[in-house]
C-alpha cells in the first residue's frame, strides 16, 4: 500500500517529555512529499505555530478532534456544556486550574494536580465525558470527539480516505486516531495502551522514531 498523508502528534511524539524538539522528526518530516498534519490536544492556536515552525502547511487537528482546519476551520462545540458540567462536579472535589480556557472551545485542559481514576469514578461511567491524561495535561472532552473522528474529517476535507494515513502518537489520546488510520505506529516512548493497538511500534523513542518509521516506509516505497 502507498500512504499519501501523514498525521502525527505534537507533545511526546515530535518533542522530548519537557516538550523540546526532536530535530530528528523534523528533518524526517521535511523531507515528506505528501501532506502532513499536525494531531494534538493543544488548541488551534499552537497547532498553527508547530506547523508553521515544522514547515508542514497549515493542516491541523486540534483540540483532540475537536477543531480542525485544511483551507478552513471547523469545530465541534455541540458538547462544551457536557464538559462545564463535569467540570462543576470536579471542582466540589478537587483544585483545578484550568489552561487556556479563553482558546479552548470544545473541551477543557486542566491541569495534571488530580487523580483521574479518581475523577472519572465521581463523574460514573455512564458520564458523557471522557478524563484523559496526556502525560502533559488532562483533558475532560466528550466521548463522541477524539482524534480518529478528527481524522476523518480532515480526510475528507484533503479528499482522501483515512485508510490513506499513517499516524504517529505516543499517548492514549491518540489511540483512536491510531486505529483509524493506515498503519498506526507508536513511538518506542509510547504508553502500553498505545502499542497494544499499534501496527508498528519503533524501535527509537520521541523523533528517533518518527524518523524510524519514515525512513523504514520509504525504503519500502509506501510513502514519498
Amino acid at each position: 500500500m502507498t500512504f499519501k498523508a501523514v498525521a502525527i502528534d505534537i507533545d511526546g511524539t515530535i518533542t522530548y517529555s519537557d516538550r523540546r524538539i526532536d530535530c530528528k522528526a523534523v528533518t524526517a518530516l521535511r523531507s515528506l512529499q505528501v501532506p502532513v498534519v499536525i494531531a494534538t490536544g493543544n488548541v488551534l492556536c499552537v497547532a498553527r505555530a508547530v506547523a508553521k515552525l515544522l514547515g508542514t502547511g497549515a493542516m491541523v487537528i486540534a483540540e483532540n478532534g475537536g477543531v480542525v482546519e485544511c483551507g478552513k476551520v471547523e469545530s465541534d462545540t455541540s458538547h462544551m456544556k457536557e464538559c462545564m458540567d463535569a467540570l462543576e462536579i470536579l471542582k466540589e472535589h478537587f483544585s483545578l486550574e484550568r489552561l487556556d480556557p479563553e482558546a479552548r472551545i470544545t473541551e477543557i485542559g486542566l491541569r495534571r494536580n488530580f487523580d483521574t481514576k479518581e475523577a472519572m469514578n465521581l463523574l460514573g461511567k455512564d458520564a458523557p465525558v471522557d478524563i484523559v491524561d496526556t502525560g502533559f495535561a488532562i483533558h475532560i472532552k466528550s466521548k463522541k470527539i477524539n482524534k480518529g473522528t478528527g481524522l476523518k474529517r480532515i480526510a475528507k476535507m484533503m479528499g482522501l480516505d483515512v485508510r490513506d494515513f499513517v499516524a504517529i502518537g505516543d499517548s492514549p489520546n491518540d489511540i483512536e486516531m491510531i486505529k483509524a488510520a493506515g498503519l498506526g505506529v507508536a513511538v518506542g516512548n509510547a504508553h502500553p495502551e498505545l502499542k497494544k493497538v499499534a501496527g508498528m511500534v519503533t524501535r527509537g523513542e520521541h523523533g528517533a522514531g518518527v524518523e524510524e518509521v519514515l525512513g523504514e516506509l520509504k525504503r519500502r516505497g509506501e510513502i514519498k
